[in-house]
């Protein structure tokens, strides 16, 4: 609980409106986001992190009063983008300041020569798309969450988007960024392309999820909308075959736009046809005209040759109209006893199939359908993607499901030696399995936290960071 005497003097300093402290909806409505686990608390009633108060931040001045008196009053701050975290990243498990990013949306400038856009965290991604393409330009950064999450969310989440396997996550396609420090001390890492002078300070706080700086402003990379498009869907004899294609076209330098690949189960739901029952490649390339049909003939002659067989566009521009879409999930979640979630690992190319058997196999007891896909592709590696959806008998049932779903899983991917996660962040839900995770590394990431928020007010209790100050 925070002192009702110090919050006055925030509301002083920032302005009463900002700050919201009253019991009710509005603070509980930050207890949850859009992790499964956190629709089955609302179903039950429940609330178990509440914030003491919610701080509507509109400027970078506002982030800074926020930082500087939460430092000095040694009170948590959980940053919150759009809310769209699938695994609890914006709870706010000790209560304090949840910090509301969500005003702060201004387009600062686009850079026409070197390719640059600079915006406020608090921007919708969909919506910075939206204003680029109106300039002639693209994200080329189109997660499934394109329209519901912030740009500072996936900083702080190290998210990545569907066309990765050509354009990259946003640690590639991050330039710049200007965040907050405890204290209320500014940093900004600068936007060169290159630089070595020490470590790239920018990868110390993509994905570092909160727990080190509130990140305020984004700089991100931009390209001219690509003048030609080619697609193509693909059937596999079996799901190894499509494997060694992924692997071959990536070891090959080829870097085609989109690249995915379902196993039969997710097949079906991917082309919307039942009856399907063999793997499924979706595959695009961009670029000029006569680029992009290269690179497109150049891939398709090495899935031929692992045994795929072309049926046509349709299946996956199909795919490309409904991308962004939830409601599969979202309506078996609604009812109580829906069990639905969504579980991505990533593993050496060597390491994948490993994975994959144990998840579908250890899944299986616990949903009504496994379903997997590949997809961000790289020369060493790939993602794998796990989509579980069943019932149980009511919402508390429900949740029970979730929390052994996630431990199954987490101990697989651990046992196997994948990432335990490829672009979702750690949140609440896998914090408990970051410093098995990291190993040995796990030590300097310690020794970061203590050193740029020795009190631990930053996002506490996520990224493996439990200790209590």
């Amino acid at each position: 609980m925070i002192d009702a005497a110090r919050l006055s003097k925030l509301k002083a300093a920032m302005g009463a409106d900002k700050i919201h402290d009253l019991p009710g909806e509005r603070l509980d409505a930050y207890s949850y986001d859009c992790w499964p686990v956190t629709t089955k608390w609302r179903q039950q009633g429940s609330v178990p992190y509440r914030p003491d108060a919610v701080v509507m931040a509109q400027s970078t001045a506002d982030v800074a009063a926020v930082m500087d008196w939460a430092d000095a009053n040694g009170v948590p701050v959980t940053a919150r983008g759009l809310g769209s975290s699938v695994v609890g990243g914006p709870i706010p498990i000790r209560g304090g300041i949840s910090l509301d990013l969500s005003k702060m949306t201004a387009v600062l400038r686009i850079d026409h020569e070197n390719l640059l856009v600079t915006a406020q965290a608090g921007l919708n991604a969909g919506q910075l798309e939206a204003h680029l393409n109106e300039h002639g330009y693209t994200l080329n950064n189109s997660p499934q969450s394109l329209h519901r999450s912030s740009i500072g969310g996936w900083v702080a989440t190290r998210e990545t988007g569907q066309f990765s396997s050509r354009y990259g996550g946003i640690e590639e396609l991050c330039s710049g960024l200007v965040a907050v420090l405890p204290g209320g001390r500014l940093l900004d890492t600068g936007t060169v392309p290159r630089m070595a002078v020490g470590p790239d300070l920018r990868q110390l706080l993509i994905g570092s999820e909160g727990c080190f700086a509130i990140v305020v402003e984004v700089t991100l990379r931009i390209f001219r909308l690509s003048p030609a498009r080619r697609f193509q869907t693909l059937t596999f004899d079996a799901l190894d075959g499509g494997i060694a294609a992924m692997r071959d076209i990536m070891q090959s330098g080829l870097r085609p736009f989109l690249l995915r690949l379902y196993d039969v189960e997710e097949a079906r739901h991917a082309m919307v046809d039942h009856s399907f029952a063999r793997p499924a490649m979706f595959l695009g390339t961009d670029g000029s005209r006569a680029m992009s049909e290269l690179e497109m003939n150049e891939c398709l002659d090495i899935c031929l040759r692992h045994g795929g067989a072309r049926i046509g566009e349709r299946g996956v521009l199909a795919w490309m109209e409904r991308r962004f879409d939830f409601s599969t999930i979202e309506r078996i979640l609604n009812t109580p006893g829906g069990v639905a979630e969504t579980i991505e690992v990533s593993h050496s190319w060597s390491g994948i199939s490993e994975i994959y058997t144990a998840l579908k196999r250890r899944m299986a007891p616990l949903a009504d359908e496994v379903l997997g896909h590949f997809s961000h592709a790289y020369a060493d590696g790939v993602s794998l993607y796990i989509i579980l959806l069943g019932k149980a008998a009511n919402a508390a049932a429900a949740e029970a499901r979730l929390h052994e779903i996630w431990r199954v899983a987490m101990e697989a991917a651990l046992e196997s030696g994948a990432a335990i996660s490829h672009h979702h962040g750690t949140g609440l839900v896998r914090t408990g399995y970051v410093h098995r995770s990291l190993g040995s590394s796990a030590l300097l990431l310690d020794l970061v936290k203590r050193a740029i928020d020795p009190k631990g007010i930053l996002n506490p209790g996520k990224l493996g960071f439990t200790r209590k100050e």
